[in-house]
């Protein structure tokens, strides 16, 4: 089962509200994600331990962001694990994108296990320096 999660950007904060969502076919691991606002738009800070980023799927439709990653944690040949506290082989989280984003301008980074997302409001949500003239 994955989490859906509404990314409220209000100028002032960004929430993060989880509510379930219908179960899937197969089960998977919920990545903990930290997001920070600023006036420009939001970042998506991802863990991700064991995913290459080959087997990392992001992917925009409509006001929806699915993140999914298959984990790749191989154990060598001729050995058994004898304790393994990760069972699920894959992480998936989707957020529900405010309309003060712009999803056509989404830049993502994967590093060291941690993806970041950055996604910045959109030209009608930007703040407007207004500038004011002497009569």
């Amino acid at each position: 089962m994955s989490n859906k999660t509404d990314i409220a950007s209000a100028a002032t904060k960004a929430a993060a509200q989880g509510s379930a969502e219908a179960p899937r076919e197969e089960a998977s691991l919920l990545p903990p994600v930290d997001v920070i606002e600023d006036a420009g738009g939001i970042t998506l800070y991802a863990d991700l331990p064991g995913v290459p980023k080959e087997r990392l799927a992001l992917q925009v439709e409509g006001d929806t962001l699915s993140i999914e990653g298959e984990l790749a944690l191989s154990v060598p040949e001729g050995m058994e694990a004898s304790h393994a506290e990760v069972k699920l082989p894959r992480y998936r989280r989707m957020f529900t994108l405010s309309r003060e984003l712009d999803p056509n301008k989404v830049e993502a980074k994967f590093e060291h296990g941690v993806l970041r997302l950055r996604i910045p409001k959109a030209e009608h949500a930007q703040p407007k320096r207004i500038e004011v003239q002497i009569a």
